[in-house]
């Protein structure tokens, strides 16, 4: 099929004609980008194959279900748009596309998107305010035809899509396994001359504790584990919305968070809840699309910016870091706010906390696994962040615990003060994972109930070391169960969890 055929004559000129760059208009200020440079490049242009070479030796299903390719977007030039929908229609098989669905974004002109849905296979839907990715973007999901259980979230501002096979290597993976999240390589374009830029096939996504995105290289151990390149990299978050999602499942998760305002985090949401609830991200090499990355954002957010950013990197932050929350820290700030802070200060209306109760609910109800087992099996290259040691005593009643003169041994003892210092044998760090003194370590003997506990050198990686609080108690990771004093004439042991044993439940008392 021609493009002619595939774009329904529509008059691509006129289109780019009814909006063009005054003389003596600044090209950037706009758009954020070089607008003259890109309305010069018209609505087609030639891109060069950025693919490993093997990626063209590779043969997919010819009877792929169709597509439907979600475009979110909010006073986007009109060249750079046309040149999406232009990408997408002649560079991908005819037949995987079944849709385009254009969600404008209560933009200032709404012909932008409506002389669009001239050409076929084109929609246009239009958002009576600002609502952002996950509101727009959940609507156009839902409000889609039936694409054989097929949907593809595409990020605004993806201005050119790469290749006859962008879409194909995606949905046969997203096929293969429908809990699959899947995404392409996204090349660079750049703002000023619009030059294509190919991108590292060595990267994934990832983030640090103030939920910043980043990209990284792929850990040293699946990078030589990867013989093929055009093997799928497994990445522990996606870029933004461009994806590829079985429908059903994307509606079995709950769809977008539609309480996430306007931009800022939701892709963080969404890959936390997709790992931790049964499905997997990756990214596949042969797959690629091309992306202007700005300095600035060109519009305004009714919020502001900031405001709107954090207050959905904290959402990210509540619903699913779990303990790690408290290492969320802003950029040279304090710890991020605690739950009721957050409560108060960013939903402090009873509505906004029964949307935040309803996705607790979700998550339940898709009983999807903790944030520990996330860092622990997803991205365990997301170091905890160093603790500010702090001293204290584990009081349990009158009695305090301490460690034993030469011996690795432990006991309770009368709570004592020398000299106006507590003595070392009774002082105690407390750095999750780790309860230790200077060097040595609260450490098991065995994985077994009744094992004795003992002191050793201290190494965060042996798992003999790990607790973690559980209300009173102290709870060994790994064995599940919670240190236990028997009696005071006992060395403690670990022992079956019990909330509401006195043996089990520890004060901890900070030295100041």
């Amino acid at each position: 099929m021609d493009q002619g055929q595939l774009l329904g004559g529509f008059d691509d000129k006129a289109y780019l004609a009814g909006k063009q760059l005054k003389p003596g208009d600044d090209p950037y200020r706009e758009h954020a980008f070089n607008l003259q440079e890109s309305d010069r490049l018209g609505s087609e242009r030639a891109i060069r194959d950025t693919r490993h070479y093997r990626c063209a030796s590779l043969n997919y299903d010819g009877d792929l279900p169709s597509t439907s390719v979600i475009i979110t977007f909010h006073n986007e030039a009109r060249s750079t748009l046309l040149r999406t929908i232009r990408s997408v229609l002649t560079r991908s098989p005819p037949a995987l596309i079944q849709e385009i669905i254009l969600i404008d974004d209560f933009s200032s002109d709404p012909e932008d998107c409506q002389l669009l849905s001239q050409i076929p296979k084109v929609r246009c839907l239009r958002n009576g305010r600002r609502e952002g990715e996950c509101r727009g973007g959940g609507d156009g999901g839902e409000g889609g035809e039936e694409t054989n259980g097929r949907l593809t979230g595409r990020e605004r501002h993806c201005h050119e899509s790469c290749l006859s096979t962008e879409w194909q290597p995606t949905v046969a993976s997203a096929v293969d396994d429908h809990t699959r999240v899947v995404s392409p390589i996204i090349d660079v374009i750049s703002l000023d001359n619009f030059a294509y830029l190919a991108a590292s096939a060595d990267l994934r996504g990832g983030f640090d504790w103030s939920l910043h995105f980043k990209w990284e290289q792929i850990p040293i151990e699946q990078k030589m584990a990867r013989s093929d390149p055009t093997q799928a990299i497994r990445t522990p978050v996606i870029a933004g919305g461009i994806f590829v999602m079985d429908k059903s499942w994307f509606n079995h998760l709950g769809q977008y968070d539609t309480h996430m305002d306007i931009w800022g985090g939701e892709n963080f949401e969404l890959s936390f809840r997709v790992w931790m609830c049964g499905g997997s991200l990756e990214i596949l090499p042969c797959s690629r699309v091309g992306h202007v990355f700005r300095k600035r954002h060109p519009y305004d957010f009714p919020d502001g910016n900031a405001l709107t950013y954090i207050k959905c990197r904290q959402r990210s932050n509540f619903l699913w870091l779990d303990e790690s929350r408290e290492f969320n820290w802003p950029p040279g700030g304090r710890p991020a706010v605690g739950r009721e802070i957050f409560m108060r200060k960013l939903y402090d209306s009873a509505t906004e906390a029964e949307h935040i109760t309803d996705r607790l609910t979700l998550r339940r109800k898709l009983n999807c696994k903790p944030f520990r087992w996330y860092m622990e099996n997803v991205y365990p290259e997301l170091r905890v962040p160093e603790q500010e040691a702090v001293s204290s005593v584990l009081k349990q009643g009158g009695l305090c615990l301490e460690t034993r003169p030469g011996s690795d041994v432990l006991g309770l003892a009368e709570c004592r003060v020398i000299g106006g210092t507590r003595p070392q044998s009774q002082r105690w760090e407390l750095i999750e994972p780790l309860i230790r003194q200077q060097d040595l370590c609260l450490a098991i003997s065995a994985f077994t109930a009744g094992s004795k506990v003992k002191m050793e050198p201290c190494n965060a990686k042996e798992p003999r070391q790990k607790w973690k609080p559980k209300g009173p108690a102290l709870q060994h990771t790994v064995s599940g169960l919670c240190l236990d004093s028997q009696s005071p004439a006992s060395p403690p042991v670990i022992a079956a969890c019990r909330p509401q044993a006195a043996s089990q439940s520890w004060e901890p008392q900070i030295i100041t």
